[in-house]
């Protein structure tokens, strides 16, 4: 899938991935083609949105039959740049960095964790899912051996921007940030956020919202 335009917006790229999470369920269940309603409905959204969303990356579908699930996929993962591995280090081994490092679904997505760090003498040497928590002060030096691309942060958030210097003098390029704090990064490098409160509060307000009605 080729991109055809460089500016696709950022809630299309973020639909993409649930229109593969659905794609992936239905293909498993034994579905080879869908047409687009049920697609649509499926993922929570309109009929049109999934066809604008795509056309971004090309013409898809059948007139009169739908997609094709193993070929949409394919195509979809391949536009996200998920049809290969990419390499990714964690840095702060506390409970949140520990499930990570043991969630095997990680790398059945193809974002191989190859490295942990921290920066607590009582947890470097421990051996976590096959991976030794190494001194994050040597993640520079093993960033270059090791091919890493992407760098996770699970530390406290006192320690975020800390953990995030380090990944930026090791030239890791993407950032996904879990500490509830903000990190500063130069132009080229790219952070996401996973913020559980921030979902924590749609909710709440939701729930009180519907309450006042």
């Amino acid at each position: 899938m080729s991109v055809k335009s460089e500016h696709i917006p950022r809630a299309t790229i973020q639909r993409l991935a649930v229109y593969v999470q659905v794609l992936e369920s239905l293909q498993r269940e034994g579905t080879e083609v869908i047409s687009s309603e049920p697609l649509a409905k499926a993922c929570n959204v309109n009929a049109s949105q999934i066809r604008k969303d795509l056309a971004y990356f090309g013409e898809f579908g059948v007139r009169g039959v739908g997609y094709y699930v193993k070929s949409l996929i394919a195509s979809i993962t391949s536009a996200l740049g998920v049809d290969r591995e990419w390499k990714t280090v964690l840095i702060g081994v506390g409970n949140l960095g520990r499930a990570l490092l043991n969630h095997k679904e990680f790398k059945l997505r193809g974002f191989h964790i190859v490295g942990a760090f921290d920066c607590d003498p009582f947890k470097i040497g421990e051996e976590i899912s096959g991976l030794e928590v190494v001194c994050t002060k040597r993640l520079k030096e093993r960033v270059g051996d090791l091919g890493v691309e992407i760098g996770i942060i699970t530390t406290p958030p006192e320690r975020a921007q800390r953990a995030a210097n380090h990944l930026i003098e090791a030239g890791i390029k993407g950032i996904l940030n879990y500490a509830p704090a903000r990190i500063t990064v130069p132009d080229d490098v790219s952070v996401e956020y996973v913020d559980f409160f921030h979902h924590l509060y749609a909710l709440s307000f939701n729930i009180t919202f519907n309450k006042n009605k």
